[in-house]
């Protein structure tokens, strides 16, 4: 045994020796039934309009193969399964008994059974819309019938004794065979089985049912299928196509219709080269749709059945096919949209199926079957699978006219439109806020350019300002150097003109003169360091050298007005990031509120005192104290503000500028009375080398 599509086939060879195989279809029959659950044994029962239950007693050629395991067996076996047989009818007529009597019973013969497309799509159609459209309770008996594949009629006895047995005593309103073989099936046991029972055949060819096969008690719903239309489709989509091959099965009613699409294929022969796939196994099948030519197409017509005899489910060999083809497939019905074809004009099984409903219908209100002359179902508008055209690169361009493409991927537009339209919505808004922040950051940094230029030259004003305050004093010191260099200057001269010269005195005299040039070039360098009007400059400055300036440029000041200076207690190797005028300005101005604060203070006890101090590992804190007579307790936070001052002739500006240049370099400042008198500042800045924390 090999296995083929997934099951345990005999080999050719040995086909029809065993005693139980296809020679014998009651026992594949009764074998069937033996393995049913129990609640499949019940006849289908489907009622309108309310929803009740839908299930079905379906016997199809699957049986068969569990038949083949019991070749090896006794003879008894036969004798068992014919009681089995008769014990599960009476089963089932019980079961059948609980049905209601009013209900009108329809039983749905199935050629294949229900994997087998498409009369499975045609009785699901059908059975859906009957129950849907019906007024009144239906009950539905469905049976799958092997006949398609029958070869004797030996082997259909069976299913006539189970169909007489499933209906002892019940009487059927209507009988719908789906497709021709299950049609032939029923006109050859009509006569037996239900003799004066309507008979609605559905989803036969029109060509397989003649009418002089009819009775005054038949109806049909047959289809009429243009088989030169499908190529011509083929052609129309794909006019480079030279080779087209035809999947078509070896079973009875496959053979029949390889002969008719031959037949009908016959005037393309000489454009066309085709292959026929109806002498192959399915593995040889997938084997050339592996192999097909660029310019070729594949043309799936029905398979049930491959040359090796094994049975195919018509969907699944279809996906098969779909996995390894490498030419585009087109089918034949509406059923296999979207499992893998392409499209075209395809057979309406579902148009048929509400049609043959709409037959079934009237039938069951009384009317005669011959009058009914239903129309027969030929092709609708072509339908296409749009994943198919983009897949072989086939324009929507060279469809007919009136052709419906389904399964259309919706472009991102379409399947997020909304979802896109708040996006773009906040990306505008964020634009729009982007902007406005880009443009409120470019005006702030305008006002801070405009800010610390006005900063500059009011710092520039507020230190000419300090520097005219001490213009008395700063004139008092430049004159000593500048007198002694006059002095020392005449001393030279009359040395000069002494005979003999004294070189030793002339030297010392020069060494003076240089010594009091250097010392007033200090004061003037100092001064026009302090006035000169330029950019901010950072740099890493040490505070004690900066003290240290600002007590020499006092110095004069001091003297003048007897205050004492001390910078005992100034820390040494603390360095900060600033411009170093600015901050010989915030000494200095201290420095210089510090003195007129202790203008009213007793001569020998005035002294301003600079002193630093570490504040962790990060910050410095510089302190200038006065033994003045401090500040007013509720004056404490005016102090800083602009033009508040307590002088006389104060213009308010020094220490609202002193707190500007603290704060801008991120430090801050503040004011306090000292208990032993006077006030004290401070302020803090962050060291050069402080590590973040």
């Amino acid at each position: 045994m090999r296995p083929i599509a997934g099951k345990n086939v005999a080999p050719p060879g040995q086909r029809g020796k065993c005693p139980l195989g296809s020679k014998n279809m009651f026992v594949r029959f009764v074998l069937g039934l033996a393995v049913m659950p129990i609640a499949a044994m019940s006849p289908a029962v489907s009622r309108a309009p309310g929803p009740l239950p839908r299930s079905a007693l379906i016997l199809d050629h699957s049986d068969a193969d569990r038949a083949r395991k019991l070749c090896t067996r006794s003879s008894w076996t036969r004798t068992w399964a014919r009681a089995a047989l008769w014990g599960m009818a009476l089963l089932l007529l019980v079961t059948v008994h609980a049905s209601a009597t009013d209900s009108r019973r329809v039983l749905l013969l199935h050629a294949f059974g229900h994997p087998y497309s498409p009369w499975s799509d045609m009785a699901g159609s059908f059975h859906a819309e009957l129950i849907k459209k019906s007024p009144e309770p239906i009950d539905i008996y469905e049976v799958s019938l092997d006949t398609a594949r029958v070869r004797e009629s030996e082997d259909e006895k069976p299913f006539v004794e189970y169909i007489r047995a499933l209906l002892a005593g019940r009487t059927l309103d209507l009988i719908v065979p789906v497709g021709a073989p299950a049609a032939y099936f029923a006109q050859r046991y009509r006569s037996l089985l239900f003799a004066t029972t309507p008979m609605l055949i559905v989803g036969a060819d029109k060509r397989r049912i003649p009418d002089a096969t009819l009775t005054a008690n038949d109806a049909t719903v047959l289809l009429t299928l243009d088989l030169p239309a499908y190529l011509d489709n083929i052609l129309r989509l794909r006019p480079e196509t030279t080779d087209v091959a035809v999947v078509v099965g070896n079973s009875p009613v496959e053979r029949y219709w390889t002969s008719e699409l031959r037949r009908d294929f016959q005037p393309l022969a000489g454009r066309l080269n085709i292959t026929w796939f109806n002498d192959l196994t399915f593995d040889e099948m997938l084997t050339h749709a592996a192999g097909m030519p660029p310019k070729s197409a594949i043309f799936y017509f029905l398979l049930s059945e491959d040359a090796a005899g094994v049975n195919y489910s018509q969907d699944r060999a279809l996906e098969k096919f779909r996995e390894v083809a490498t030419a585009p497939i087109f089918g034949m019905g509406d059923y296999e949209l979207g499992r893998g074809i392409v499209g075209g004009p395809l057979m309406q099984t579902r148009a048929l199926g509400q049609q043959a409903a709409d037959v079934a219908l009237r039938i069951l209100k009384g009317e005669t079957p011959s009058r009914i002359n239903a129309p027969s179902v030929v092709f609708g508008a072509p339908m296409y699978d749009w994943r198919e055209l983009r897949r072989w690169g086939i324009t929507e361009a060279r469809l007919s006219p009136g052709s419906v493409v389904h399964f259309r991927e919706p472009t991102p537009w379409e399947q997020y439109r909304w979802q896109m339209t708040a996006v773009a919505l906040v990306l505008l808004l964020q634009a729009t806020l982007i902007t406005g922040l880009l443009i409120e950051r470019h005006r702030r940094l305008a006002a801070e350019v405009e800010s610390r230029r006005r900063l500059v030259e009011l710092a520039h004003l507020n230190r000419t300002a300090a520097v005219g305050a001490m213009s008395a004093s700063i004139a008092h010191e430049l004159n000593q150097p500048l007198g002694a260099i006059l002095s020392n200057t005449e001393a030279a001269e009359l040395l000069l003109a002494a005979n003999p010269l004294d070189l030793t005195q002339i030297t010392e005299i020069l060494a003076d003169i240089r010594l009091a040039d250097e010392r007033a070039g200090e004061i003037i360098a100092s001064l026009r360091g302090l006035l000169k009007r330029k950019d901010i400059e950072r740099h890493e400055i040490e505070l004690r050298a900066v003290v240290a300036n600002v007590a020499h440029l006092l110095e004069p000041e001091a003297k003048e007005r007897n205050v004492e200076m001390s910078v005992d207690r100034v820390q040494p190797a603390l360095f900060v990031r600033a411009d170093l005028v600015h901050l010989q300005q915030v000494l200095l101005n201290l420095a210089l509120n510090g003195m007129d604060a202790m203008r009213d203070s007793v001569a020998g006890k005035r002294t301003i005192a600079f002193q630093t101090a570490l504040i962790g590992t990060s910050t410095v804190e510089v302190a200038v104290a006065d033994t003045g007579t401090g500040i007013p307790k509720d004056k404490l936070r005016d102090v800083f503000e602009p033009f508040f001052t307590t002088k006389p002739h104060g213009t308010g500006l020094g220490l609202s500028i002193v707190r500007t240049i603290v704060e801008s370099y991120g430090g801050r400042i503040w004011a306090d009375n000292k208990v032993e008198g006077g006030a004290i500042f401070r302020f803090t800045l962050p060291l050069a080398n402080a590590k973040p924390a």
